[in-house]
């Protein structure tokens, strides 16, 4: 439930940051979105890792609570920049 909730929130804001942001910044948005996110999943791999979850067990969930938002993101830009 937790990763459901992660994602559900990585992609509200990836929708909220790129819809809100002028479209000359978009470029911008995505990538600090990203790069925001990818600490958010860090920070959140090892809070797993520190209750005793192995790495093998956490990469699989945080490649998909990374890699969904982050691509949501740049699916996001790439829409607005075609038009």
């Amino acid at each position: 439930m937790r990763t459901l909730i992660f994602i559900a929130v990585g992609l509200i804001l990836a929708i909220a940051l790129l819809r809100l942001a002028p479209s000359p910044h978009r470029t911008r948005t995505a990538s600090l979105f990203t790069l925001a996110w990818l600490g958010v999943s860090i920070w959140n791999l090892r809070t797993g890792l520190s209750h005793g979850y192995t790495l093998a067990e956490e990469l699989p969930i945080h490649v998909a609570l990374f890699g969904i938002p982050a691509l949501a993101a740049w699916a996001l830009w790439w829409r607005a920049r075609r038009g």
